[in-house]
């Protein structure tokens, strides 16, 4: 793989025209086809063979009119203080309003609050309810603005008028959050590169391959459903690992051309070897985040598949387009520094990460002892994990959703928020089943109300409303919808008519229990496949099983963090989090998926460095200190980057954005400062040689992947001059001059993409600082 990625990264130096040519034809490709083809997104979530779904299945069939999967919105209206809606001058403003929704466009039904006494108590709140022919899907723009222009006509009456319900969902914009990211990457870059032109390389990759993904995804939607928040996935993703890999192998074309080597030469070996490492990272982060569809939740599925398209598309254009960039650039990569930045360790100064490695293997027990307990404190919040899907108390403070939440709950009861679809089917007349069921249900103490049984024409099927005394997304209401599900299999036995509950709140308790099924499997699976990569990679049983378990360690503390915050709380509002409530169903497997793919990115690009210095002879302590000293500082960039990008999308108003944000950002730090960067070299030193065996019989059945580029340095032949024709397309490199033979110091680094080179290149610790 090595080789044929160094003669890519030769002809894309060389060809550098045409590559750009042609990823600029695909950039414009992409963006007419999103242009074109762009659909509406959906809010909705629905699992295939849940109970909630097969009662919403069963209703399009046998009540159609229902509309059980169609959008519905709630609309608030409260009067002054010191009045009432039941004034002459209130009421008649109510019955404008409710005038104006019926005549909306996509309207199917609309209920008149006084007409279903949907008035509370103190009669100055009114919940007039609008159910639409379409799905959340296919409601258009114009029905979203009649809402709001009859909310407008009671505000204008002085009444106060908020919406809430799948109906008033939109698509999400984005905001400013990677704009955030892209600017605490670009100050990273700059710092860790000493170069304006040699950050900005990294930043136009991920920019042009974040653009090529989002205009995909975006055509995309005209073509199948798409969940609202599969583009802002992808492009936090993308983001980061563009800016990640395209540093990678900037970093190591840079060292090379400190080794003397023409530029095309330069470009060929940093594809052949950091390049090598940025497709086995990318292939694993792809492979996990496809993995998701094996879940079985098509949402999932498509953020997987959406995110994953993405990464594909940053690897592809590290590989093709960055050293094509690099061939326009020319030796300005290495040149312009910025005064007071040298991108490095000054010369003579051991460097930060060389020092880091050094007290972490003299001190291995106790360092791994204190890293590894504070993991498992971080870890133990996790152990009150409850998922769910959050609503609409979820939104935004200052949303008209979070607004209309509020008064429904002060007027009525949070329950009416979250009313519960119950569904009595059977072969024959089921309508004195149905009420009987309903009496049951009436006596049931959280329930606040049950409406009488609505049979269809053929009787066969009633439908009845059972509204909460508790919120949807309170464990109350989950344990309601449990004891009407056990009532129900009592009803079956007893007159063979089959009782479901559905409705948005039961579909968000479905979807967390089909995910906390799926959560160990889906664990199991990662694990299984981060072993047997890694030990391809390692020729090594235990590395694999230590960066595994370090793994583990990284997806507990996060969960940890993401429940203290998000569901306990403690530190909600430093980061604007105003409501605290179940974690989304969604996240738990998703950002084992991503954080799983990011680990191994840290785990390749430290580990591959120690393991070609214990090759080449170093003791396995120094090993670990060498590969420190040419990696931990693009590693530490990387993360940072990485960070900063997720960081960024905690700012946006969108619940669950915020929570994939942090987690992430969580995720990674806790993997690559504390798992890779402090777990890894003390268990490393711990192990010593040990950490590299392999059993014979297991060596030659395993294939070799060549991920640190050995096999290419040979073929390169490193202990003569490689002026000639290497990879046997009849050109030379014309660097017309004779190199030292590379050896296992600093003048072999870099195999991960680390920054070793000569002095006087930013960036660059000379070749005297091998061990």
């Amino acid at each position: 793989m090595a080789t044929l990625l160094y003669r890519l990264g030769r002809f894309s130096y060389r060809r550098r025209g045409l590559i750009a040519l042609i990823w600029i034809g695909l950039l414009v490709l992409f963006g007419v086809g999103a242009a074109t083809l762009k659909g509406p997104t959906s809010s909705d979530f629905s699992i295939p063979g849940t109970e909630a779904q097969r009662a919403i299945d069963l209703l399009k069939d046998k009540m159609p009119q229902a509309s059980a999967d169609g959008a519905t919105a709630r609309i608030v209206i409260r009067a002054p203080a010191g009045h009432t809606l039941v004034e002459p001058g209130t009421k008649a403003s109510v019955e404008e309003v409710v005038g104006k929704l019926r005549t909306a466009p996509q309207v199917g039904s609309v209920v008149d609050p006084y007409q279903a006494q949907a008035l509370s108590q103190d009669q100055r709140t009114a919940l007039a309810q609008v159910t639409y022919k379409v799905t959340p899907v296919d409601v258009k723009q114009s029905s979203r603005d009649a809402l709001d222009h009859a909310a407008d006509a009671g505000r204008s009456a002085g009444l106060t008028v908020e919406m809430g319900g799948s109906a008033t969902q939109g698509m999400p914009e984005q905001g400013a959050a990677e704009l955030i990211g892209l600017a605490i990457a670009a100050v990273v870059l700059v710092i860790t590169l000493g170069s304006l032109v040699a950050a900005g390389l990294p930043l136009l990759n991920a920019i042009i391959g974040v653009a090529i993904a989002l205009s995909g995804i975006t055509a995309a939607t005209g073509l199948i459903d798409m969940s609202s928040m599969t583009s802002t996935l992808a492009l936090m993703l993308g983001l980061a690992v563009a800016i990640d890999y395209a540093l990678f192998i900037t970093s190591r074309y840079r060292h090379e051309l400190a080794e003397g080597r023409s530029g095309e030469e330069a470009a060929g070996r940093a594809v052949g070897t950091a390049g090598s490492a940025v497709v086995f990272a990318g292939l694993t982060v792809v492979i996990a985040l496809v993995g998701l569809g094996v879940v079985g939740i098509p949402i999932l599925t498509e953020m997987g598949v959406a995110a994953g398209f993405s990464v594909i598309v940053a690897v592809l254009i590290a590989l093709s387009l960055l050293p094509a960039m690099l061939g326009f650039a020319g030796r300005r990569v290495v040149g312009g520094r910025i005064p007071g930045l040298r991108g490095g360790p000054k010369p003579g100064r051991t460097a930060a990460g060389e020092r880091w490695a050094r007290f972490v293997v003299r001190r291995p027990v106790a360092v791994l002892v204190v890293a590894v307990a504070a993991l498992g404190a971080l870890a133990l919040p996790a152990l009150d994990l409850r998922l769910g899907m959050p609503g609409e108390e979820s939104s935004s403070p200052s949303s008209t959703q979070y607004k209309a939440y509020e008064m429904v709950s002060e007027g009525f009861g949070p329950g009416f928020n979250g009313p519960l679809m119950v569904v009595v089917h059977g072969s024959g007349d089921v309508t004195r089943a149905a009420g009987e069921f309903s009496g049951q249900l009436k006596g049931m103490p959280d329930v606040a109300t049950v409406t009488p049984p609505v049979p269809n024409q053929a009787r066969d099927t009633a439908l009845l409303t059972v509204v909460p005394k508790s919120g949807p997304s309170t464990k109350a209401t989950e344990d309601l919808v449990s004891a009407i599900r056990d009532k129900g299999d009592a009803l079956q036995a007893r007159t063979g008519a089959e009782a479901m509950v559905t409705g948005q709140t039961a579909i968000g308790i479905d979807i967390s229990a089909k995910m906390s099924g799926a959560l160990p499997p889906y664990l199991a699976l990662v694990v299984g496949l981060a072993f047997v990569l890694l030990m391809l990679v390692f020729r090594s049983v235990l590395v694999p099983l230590k960066a595994t378990l370090g793994f583990l360690l990284t997806v507990a503390a996060t969960f940890g963090a993401v429940v203290a915050v998000f569901q306990k709380g403690w530190g909600a509002s430093l980061i604007g989090v105003d409501t605290t409530g179940p974690i989304m169903s969604l996240m738990p497997i998703f950002m084992i998926g991503v954080v799983f793919g990011l680990a191994m990115d840290y785990q390749v690009f430290l580990v591959t460095r120690m393991r070609e210095e214990y090759v080449h002879g170093a003791a396995p302590k120094d090993a670990v200190v060498a590969g420190f000293r040419h990696g931990a500082r693009v590693v530490a960039a990387a993360a940072v980057i990485m960070m900063a990008v997720f960081a960024g999308f905690i700012s946006d108003d969108q619940s669950m954005i915020k929570l994939m944000g942090f987690a992430l950002a969580a995720g990674v730090f806790f993997d690559a400062f504390v798992v890779r960067m402090t777990v890894v070299p003390a268990v490393m030193a711990l192990f010593g040689k040990v950490a590299w065996w392999l059993p014979r019989w297991l060596d030659r059945l395993l294939p070799s992947v060549d991920v640190e580029g050995e096999k290419l340095r040979h073929h390169l032949g490193d202990d003569h001059d490689s002026d000639g024709d290497h990879d046997g397309d009849g050109d030379r490199d014309g660097d017309g001059g004779s190199r030292r033979p590379v050896t296992s110091g600093a003048g072999a680094g870099g195999r991960d993409g680390g920054s070793a080179g000569a002095p006087g290149l930013p960036g660059v610790p000379g070749p005297s600082s091998g061990s």
